[in-house]
């Protein structure tokens, strides 16, 4: 009878059922929605979902279409997915470490010393005071902007603050806004406090934990801080230079604004573009050049082990120094003076390479329930649902029910996906007492 949880990994997917599953529940209260009547199922569904799977999609206006207790509800599920995804898959990590024989527990804590508690609930605690600690000083800041600059009454402006403070940190993108936070594009007091807050969610715990602890020791980090934190300064600098230069002229979306507001735009929409979600131009005016640069950011998305979604930084980046490495013809894979063992590197391809097949799966699926979807729509809709990056070309509302339970599958499997299957990988392996004759097929 028990025999199903018996791998820890599938704990996942079922806690995160349960929960879209009561979310779905309370958001078709007549309490959560705005009007006589209750909300549809597949319209409860898709908001929980998107809600606990911290992704941001919405087929309906979020600030006009759900009650005050709707909006809560939301920023209560959004607060629980995104503290269940980093302490979940922080917990994970700990017990594959733990299922690793004498030598190699050794060599995993001296590579992943982050995640070397032995104490769930001190893990927990910190996760926890982590959080807390971030989303109550962007609601700070929010709310004084708020307050003070744009005449919001106290209580209206300290809701707002936290609301999108939470959103931000747990990397979900749902806004309170009917044209997301387009209003604020030049507003470097609410722009720069949410990209922190999505870049600090979007690191992860362990990385995060590491990052404080040995914050004037850089050498001393461990290849996955180092590959989460340069990796996402990479990813931050490539894509705003790229989106600064892509949409300079554009006139419906940087173009007519100053030098200081194109820079905090493009600085903004790149940030957010990885997982984030939010967005300060729109997003259906973009250049075609940006949509496919922004559909290769959210297939990476962010950090192991955070509230970003994608195949993770990590993972993106040890493929680069793996087919470095082939194409250089070394033998072993090193970075930071760490030679990378050949089950890690199984791992990442098998990671990405279910993550291509799911997304394109979905892109046809797609296609083949809507009549006039363009092929370039279609795979940006999938990808911000398999990543949970949260962005729209604004086609979500309007496809058909059958498609917008697509969607929230592959939110699903997009935001437990990566973290089950890492971690279920690296609990069912096992060594043969036996080996087959090597052959060496022709490849490429």
């Amino acid at each position: 009878m028990r025999r199903p949880l018996r791998n820890p990994a599938r704990i996942v997917p079922i806690a995160f059922l349960g929960a879209i599953a009561v979310g779905t529940v309370l958001m078709m209260l007549p309490a959560s929605r705005q009007g006589p009547d209750p909300a549809p199922f597949v319209t409860a569904l898709f908001t929980a979902t998107s809600a606990v799977c911290v992704t941001g999609l919405a087929v309906t206006d979020t600030s006009t279409y759900w009650t005050p207790f709707g909006l809560v509800l939301i920023t209560v599920l959004t607060q629980a997915g995104g503290f269940g995804i980093m302490s979940m898959a922080t917990l994970l990590g700990l017990l594959v470490s733990r299922r690793l024989g004498l030598r190699s527990r050794l060599t995993a804590q001296a590579e992943t010393s982050s995640l070397g508690l032995s104490d769930v609930r001190q893990v927990l605690l910190r996760i926890a005071l982590t959080m807390l600690a971030v989303e109550a000083t962007v609601t700070v800041l929010l709310a004084a902007r708020l307050w003070l600059h744009y005449d919001y009454p106290l209580g209206r402006a300290l809701w707002y603050g936290l609301f999108h403070a939470v959103q931000a940190f747990n990397n979900g993108g749902f806004a309170l806004y009917s044209d997301g936070l387009v209003r604020f594009v030049s507003d470097w007091w609410i722009c720069v406090p949410l990209i922190v807050a999505v870049v600090v969610g979007g690191l992860g715990f362990p990385a995060l934990f590491e990052l404080f602890r040995e914050r004037r020791r850089p050498r001393r980090w461990s290849v996955h801080t180092r590959l989460t934190v340069w990796g996402t300064l990479a990813l931050i600098a490539v894509g705003f230079i790229a989106m600064l230069a892509f949409e300079w002229a554009n006139p419906r979306t940087l173009g007519p604004l100053d030098l200081p507001s194109k820079v905090l735009a493009a600085l903004f929409q790149d940030v957010m573009t990885r997982s984030g979600g939010f967005n300060t131009v729109d997003v259906g005016a973009l250049n075609q050049e940006t949509t496919v640069l922004s559909i290769g950011m959210m297939f990476i998305g962010g950090g192991s082990a955070s509230t970003a979604g994608g195949i993770k930084v990590t993972t993106f980046f040890l493929l680069a120094f793996v087919i470095w490495s082939e194409l250089r013809g070394e033998h072993d894979v090193v970075i930071g003076q760490r030679r990378i063992a050949s089950a890690s590197q199984r791992q990442a391809l098998t990671v990405a390479l279910i993550g291509v097949a799911l997304v394109g799966a979905g892109t046809l699926a797609l296609i083949g329930l809507t009549d006039g979807v363009d092929t370039d729509q279609a795979l940006y809709e999938v990808t911000s649902a398999f990543g949970t990056a949260g962005l729209s070309t604004g086609i979500t509302g309007e496809l058909p029910a059958t498609a917008q339970v697509l969607l929230a599958v592959l939110m699903f499997v997009g935001r437990i996906g990566s973290v089950t299957l890492g971690s279920a990988i690296a609990l069912n392996t096992r060594r043969k007492r036996f080996h087959y004759p090597e052959e060496r097929p022709i490849v490429g």
